[in-house]
């Protein structure tokens, strides 16, 4: 997610925004969200980022959504019905049209499901056996993977058909617990065919190659600056949504999100540590959980990394207690394993409560450990990168905090690589170009395997090439068993082998600290799938 404007940049900024946020307008209710990042794509078969997830949200609904409590009901979906054993799902849907006047149909779900799979989208794996396990998804991946190109035949084998116009089949090869919640995810929104294929390559990428079934119409977006939304007057709950306007300011950083609301130019804005003394006694503050978990991704294809003496030196220099209490303090706690707390539930046990501590900060066996890797290596020193973007808030912190750590380790010499977060994902990362990155994972639905599958050999987001049979062995046992608590127990034995493998290195969970207007009520704020939902939103 992501990009930053610099706070030299703020007077000019307040002044192109006067007018456009605030509490109202001269066009009705508004309300003015404020982010650091960039809406990257509208396109759900493509994108990967919350914030594009947010703007994807505000206008497109899927087969469920959410209340304006956040419980999961039925959006398009009118209705559904589940087979007895539990794998075919029925769904009918409503009455409701798309923004150009079509009519949203059950082919526009086949046609986007097909389509991010014939994409090999960085969500298509949620389609197969790490995700819904749609019948079909593993086998076109595995074909897709192989260098074969799908064909139209091949495509119809997926597990979804429209019976008519109205009704859609949905095909599983096991049961799955919380199904309903992936299907409020954007990776399985719908797309109008015929209006993708006429935008072709331009499709999702400016406000007019943007349809809308949801609560909002994209007017006008413009990358790194601003997106405006306005009222739908063609959406199924239209009587839900109590504001005409939504405005995403792009690509603010924190001071400038926070100066700006100080002068009523937005009413919602994120913001970081160094503001958190100055605005933590006003009623405007608050703070709460984003379930997104902060950790270090590291490149085992390079020699260095390769050895587990020197990722086992990385994870114990870091002290995460005092980086989160004392230079975070916006409620962000030390990361205990990769599955966050609080998220990952089976009958009301939190998994992360039963699960090991697997971190801890102890200077003198990182040394040791940093040592017989050294010894291991042949080297009396050894370099490492770390890469990180400057627009990912923290980030920055995290990575002059760990820069620090690291370096009080002798025969280990720190090398900083700042970007943004695109070009640290997309060309770095994917292409396999870096030593360490610093990078985060939200949770997309609430189980454990939303993350645990990211360190599943061939995974489209395991960027370190992590491989380990027994992972691998344990994983599969994960999805091929219909027994809940056995599969919790798997999951744990799982992100025990990940661990104690230093195959990743946790950091922290964030929390988050916020300033939101006192007369705004019902933003919808989910640490699991996408963060925000605006349908709701009411500015009295």
């Amino acid at each position: 997610m992501k990009k930053i404007i610099s706070l030299g940049l703020c007077l000019a900024m307040i002044m192109s925004m006067m007018g456009c946020s605030g509490s109202s307008s001269s066009n009705g209710k508004t309300f003015t969200f404020a982010s650091e990042l960039d809406i990257n794509t509208m396109d759900s078969t493509v994108s990967d980022d919350g914030m594009s997830f947010n703007a994807m949200h505000a206008v497109i609904d899927g087969l469920m959504g959410l209340d304006k409590d956040g419980n999961i009901v039925p959006a398009i979906a009118e209705s559904y019905n589940l087979s007895d054993d539990k794998l075919v799902y029925t769904y009918k849907l409503r009455d409701t049209k798309w923004s150009n006047g079509d009519k949203v149909t059950a082919d526009d779900f086949v046609y986007a499901w097909q389509r991010i799979i014939k994409n090999a989208g960085n969500y298509a794996y949620m389609l197969g056996s790490d995700g819904a396990a749609i019948v079909g998804a593993d086998a076109l991946m595995e074909k897709q993977s192989n260098g074969e190109t799908l064909t139209d035949a091949d495509l119809n084998t997926l597990g979804i058909k429209a019976i008519d116009d109205t009704t859609l089949e949905v095909k599983v090869e096991r049961p799955c617990s919380y199904f309903d919640e992936l299907m409020t995810f954007p990776c399985y929104y719908p797309i109008n065919r015929k209006f993708a294929e006429e935008k072709g390559d331009k499709y999702a990428k400016e406000a007019s190659t943007v349809l809308s079934n949801g609560a909002f119409k994209l007017t006008s977006w413009e990358l790194g600056a601003k997106a405006v939304f306005e009222k739908n007057p063609d959406y199924w709950n239209k009587d839900a949504v109590k504001i005409d306007k939504l405005t995403m300011l792009l690509v603010q950083d924190p001071k400038t999100a926070a100066a700006n609301f100080d002068s009523k130019y937005n009413d919602f804005a994120i913001i970081n540590s160094s503001l958190v003394d100055k605005y933590k006694n006003k009623p405007e503050y608050k703070t709460y959980s984003e379930g997104y978990l902060f950790y270090l991704q590291l490149n085992l294809n390079k020699d260095t990394l390769a050895n587990a003496n020197i990722r086992k030196a990385l994870s114990l220099a870091i002290d995460r207690t005092d980086f989160a209490e004392n230079i975070l303090k916006d409620g962000s706690k030390e990361a205990d394993g990769f599955v966050p707390t609080g998220l990952c539930l089976n009958d009301g046990t939190d998994f992360r409560s039963k699960a090991k501590d697997f971190t801890s900060y102890d200077l003198t066996k990182a040394q040791e450990a940093l040592d017989a890797g050294l010894k291991e290596l042949g080297k009396d020193s050894i370099n490492i990168q770390l890469l990180y973007g400057t627009d990912e808030s923290p980030m920055d912190q995290m990575a002059t905090y760990l820069q620090n750590a690291f370096s009080k380790l002798k025969g280990l010499n720190i090398e900083m690589v700042a970007t943004t977060k695109k070009d640290r994902i997309y060309n770095k990362q994917k292409n396999r170009e870096f030593e360490v990155a610093l990078t985060r994972w939200g949770p997309d639905y609430g189980d454990a395997t939303t993350y645990l599958n990211l360190m599943l050999d061939g995974n489209a987001n395991n960027y370190g090439d992590y491989k380990s049979d027994a992972y691998m062995s344990k994983m599969d046992g994960v999805k091929e068993t219909s027994d809940m608590s056995k599969r919790f127990d798997q999951m744990i034995e799982a992100e025990e082998i990940v661990m104690n493998d230093y195959g990743v290195i946790p950091v922290f969970e964030k929390g988050s600290s916020v300033l939101i207007r006192t007369n705004v009520k019902n933003l919808v704020h989910r640490p699991v799938g996408v963060p925000y939902t605006f349908n709701y939103v009411e500015v009295e």
